[in-house]
Order: C-alpha cells, then structure tokens, then sequence
C-alpha cells in the first residue's frame, strides 16, 4: 500500500483538538458492544434482525476464518454485497482481522472488476453466487487467473456441487470449518493507519480508489452526528449502497458511534419502503435525490404516510426547492441538502431547523472542525456571491489514490486542501451554493458520469460522422446522457438502437450508455476545436419542449 499524503502541521492540530486519536473503528466497535449490546443494531428487508451482541458474535466466527485462511493486518478484503445485513457482518468482522475493508459496487463486474481488484490487491473477495439472473460466481472463476494477489473466494447463498475452489459464507457462519477460539490477539490499529478504500463515483476508465484513515471516518461521523443532533434513539431507513461513501460512512459507521438502529432494504421499492420505514419506526433516511422524489411521488397517492420520518438528507445533485417545500407542507418532513464527496465524504450541509428557510437556495455550510474557501483559478479567495472552486480541509479529507500519487497531488494540495472541482457561491455566513462543474460530469441520480468518457465510447459507431454527450435535465434523476450525432453522409440512418448495439458489442457498462439521441448537422466547436456544449444544451431545451427526440 502506498504512502499516505498527511500534512504534519494539519495533524498535530487535528490531535492537539481531539478530532484525530489512537482508537481505530474497531475500538469504536467494541465501546457501542459494552453499552448498547442488548440494543438492536441492523434490520434488513430479508427477515434479518441483528442486535449489537449478536452482530458481534457473527462477526467473530467470520472474522476467526479469515485469519486462519491467511488474512493479516493491513490486508485487503474486498466485498460486494447489496444492501444486506451480511455486508455489515462482513465490515465488523474485517476490522477485528485487522484488514483493510474494500466494499466495492455490484456495478463493477468483468474488466473493470479485474482493474480494480488488481489496483487494491485484494486477497480475499466476498460476493453472491447470484445477483438480478447473473451467475457471479462462474464470473469471479473465470476471472480468478487475472487477479495474483487473490486467493480466496467466499460466495454467499448455498451452491452445490462447486467446482471453482469457492467457500460458502453460509457454511463458515454454520461452524462446517474448524475455528480457532479464541480469536488469537491481533496488532492493535492506530487511527492513522488505513482503514477502507472506496471508489469515486467518477467513472473514468482509469479508476481512482480514495483512501480513508480510521479517523478521517471517526471524525467525519462524529461531527455529522452532531450537525443533524443524532441520538442512540434515531433509526435510519437507508436505501443508497453501503459500498458507497453515503451508506458507508452515515448507513453503518454514524448509528454505530451512537448506539442507533440501521434498516435495510436489498432493492430501493418505493411502497415496500415505506412499509419498512412505518414498521421499524425510522426517523429518517438519506440517498441521492431520486430516492426522495420516488417517496414523496407514492406519497402523494394518499394512500399511505410516513409516521415518524423527521427529516431527509439528500446528496448527490441540487434539491429542487419545490420538493422541499412540498415535503415539508404536504407531509411533514425536512429535506436537507448535503455536500460533499469520497475525498471529502460530506462537510457541508443544510442544518434540520434551517432547512424550511434555505429551501434548495443552499447546499449547506462546513461541519464544525472543517473548513471551506471558494478560490479562483489561482487559489485566490474570491467575494462572496462571486463564483469559485470549492475547496475544502478538515480531519475528514482523504489521504491520496491508491497507488496514484499524480493524480493525489493534482487534487489535495502540501497544505491539506482538496480542490472539488465543483463551482460554487458562498455567503457572508458560510453557506455555498454549487452552480456547476469545472469537470465535464454528468451527474445522474447521484452518480458522476465522465460526458468525455461516454462520448469516446461512441467512436466507430457505424454510419455516425461526428457525436457529443452533454447532459439532459431530467426531473427525477437530476440528468441523463443524450448523446448528439452527426451522421455519415448517405450511410442508413441513425438511432439510438443502433448505438446501443453497438456499445454492447464493446461491452460497455449500461450506465454509460445514451438514453436519448439527437441529430444535427454539425457539432459546434470553437477554433481551437472544443465543443461548445452551452449551444448544444440551450438546443436540447428547445427541441425537449416540443416534446420529440430529432
């Protein structure tokens, strides 16, 4: 694993405040199991209910195997699971073997799941057999021989007859393998020490994995606590991937500082979830915008409420300030936006008795402990209301890429700053407002997509001459991909069919792929060649009023 980038001034504040100690999440852990052992810990839509004490002994047995099938300190385990009770049974019991915990998306498949368990070394990958009719574990067997470093496999749900050199989760928690017990006396943690490797949702074919300490996730989660004033009585509904920052840092690690309840649902169902929230009593929840706009369409069918949700944090794109205001009179509830990234996993954010006034006119202001500037090209600091880069730095700013000091440094400064990217405004008491990109992303449902990216993949695309992706607005997912074409002359018409095709046969993942197409006759371009995207989207507007797809 490659050196951490931590700026030595920053950390002796950091210590000297309190906001950086010696104890690791593990220590964190074993705190909540000596005060809240009794208390409920994790529920999940499969009939699963975990309390403190037993998630702890479940843990155990799982964390004995790895151990004894090799796994030491500062190895990493790599793991793709939905959301589940067993991806929790698997983080708790990979911080008592002392690994560095890896949770990847069930996106990642093939390839790209190769470049990534290659970029992390990981030496032991846990997965479903099976995931929405795709037989993962044949994957993970043919895929084996191109990982080195990889040399166990652990699928969940029973297979028989298996031929692939694969474990069965299910047969190592049943007690089928011998277990040392007790689970021998490991090297403690350091809270400085790496703890989890989480990938951007940046989609470049270069992938960037975002480094985290024990206590740029312990400070991120106290403070976020604090911010929305959490206690061990809240319950969180939580529908985003636990493999992202959003359901790792605030699903798991947030209602395990403070003795809370964490409810789980496999696969976002709008009217299910509210069942799920009304029977488990969640006082609130937090997703991308799409989750929120989803919930407040089945509510407004009248056919059912939601009893005890207080408030809902919403990331990942702008809130309109209509759903705020809606939510609010129609049922009660606070949506508040948040802000931040994996780098710098959310700092900023609409506190719960603000959020009614703020009403989608800001994104937030800096956690306590963190501080945040709006700079100019030069890293100058601009006047509020001017627009700028939005920079940040805190006890909760990453570490570097794996194995990627260029790109560390082109983005997290000598002095602890990590420039976003994102533009933004701010006001005299702090808050920010984010009005744009300086990188070309699309931002779909939460997810950042590389437009440049996207539109690379459509090069040789049959009877196509020249294309540009730009962002579609789109009222749920906040955008969508709508690539413009320009086609060969006399060559058989273009459609988005045949694109579609097309990537496929390059096996190109479906997120990338374009959900509206558009002719035209030439793509705009300054002299120097650069595409003027702003024409393209004023365009767009004005051909998806009338309605039809040219």
């Amino acid at each position: 694993m490659n050196t951490l980038k931590i700026n030595t001034f920053q950390k002796a504040l950091y210590e000297k405040a309190g906001y950086w100690t010696e104890d690791s999440m593990l220590d964190c852990w074993n705190r909540a199991l000596t005060a809240y052992g009794e208390k409920e810990f994790v529920v999940d839509d499969r009939g699963n209910r975990y309390t403190y004490k037993e998630m702890d002994s479940a843990a155990d047995i799982l964390a004995a195997w790895l151990v004894q099938a090799g796994i030491s300190p500062g190895d990493v385990v790599s793991y793709q699971l939905p959301p589940r009770s067993e991806f929790v049974v698997i983080t708790i019991a990979c911080l008592k073997a002392g690994a560095v915990l890896a949770p990847l998306g069930m996106c990642f498949m093939d390839e790209e799941l190769i470049e990534l368990l290659n970029l992390m070394g990981s030496k032991l990958h846990i997965s479903p057999a099976w995931h929405r009719n795709t037989n993962r574990g044949l994957m993970l067997a043919n895929l084996r021989n191109s990982v080195p470093s990889l040399e166990e496999v652990v699928l969940l749900d029973r297979i028989e007859n298996r031929k692939d050199g694969s474990v069965s989760f299910e047969e190592i928690m049943s007690g089928c393998f011998p277990l040392q017990a007790p689970l021998k006396t490991l090297a403690k943690p350091h809270g400085n020490d790496l703890a989890v490797l989480l990938c951007t949702s940046g989609t470049t074919r270069k992938h960037r994995v975002v480094m985290l300490t024990h206590n740029n996730v312990i400070f991120s989660e106290e403070g976020f606590n604090r911010g929305f004033g959490l206690t061990g009585d809240d319950i969180i509904f939580m529908p985003a991937p636990l493999s992202h920052a959003t359901g790792f840092h605030h699903g798991i690690i947030s209602p395990m500082l403070l003795g809370a309840k964490l409810v789980l649902q496999e696969r976002f169902c709008c009217r299910p979830a509210v069942e799920i929230m009304n029977r488990e009593k969640c006082t609130y929840s937090m997703g991308a915008t799409p989750f929120a706009y989803d919930i407040l369409k089945e509510l407004d069918k009248g056919e059912c409420r939601l009893e005890h949700l207080r408030f809902y944090l919403c990331g990942g794109a702008p809130v309109p300030a209509e759903m705020i205001d809606k939510a609010w009179k129609d049922f009660g509830i606070r949506i508040c936006e948040v802000y931040g990234s994996t780098e710098s996993v959310p700092h900023a954010f609409v506190r719960p008795e603000e959020a009614i006034d703020m009403a989608g006119c800001w994104s937030g202001r800096a956690m306590d402990g963190v501080e945040i500037r709006v700079v100019d090209g030069l890293g100058r600091d601009v006047p509020a209301g001017q627009i700028g880069e939005e920079i940040s730095r805190g006890p909760n700013v990453f570490v570097g890429y794996l194995n990627d000091r260029a790109s560390t440094d082109s983005v997290l400064d000598d002095d602890g700053w990590y420039y976003s990217g994102d533009l933004c405004i701010s006001d005299v008491f702090g808050n920010i407002k984010i009005v744009g990109r300086k990188k070309d992303l699309i931002v779909r449902g939460g997810e950042n997509l590389n437009a440049n990216n996207i539109n690379n993949n459509l090069e040789g695309c049959p009877g196509i001459r020249d294309h540009a992706v730009v962002g579609m607005p789109d009222e749920r997912l906040g955008e969508r991909i709508c690539a413009y074409v320009v086609p060969e002359p006399g060559s058989m018409e273009v459609s988005k069919e045949i694109i579609i095709t097309y990537l496929k046969e390059k096996r190109i993942p479906r997120r990338y792929w374009p959900e509206r197409m558009e002719i035209i006759d030439e793509i705009p371009r300054t002299e120097s060649g650069k595409v003027m995207k702003y024409l393209l989207m004023e365009e767009l507007k004005k051909r998806m009023s009338t309605g039809v797809e040219m």
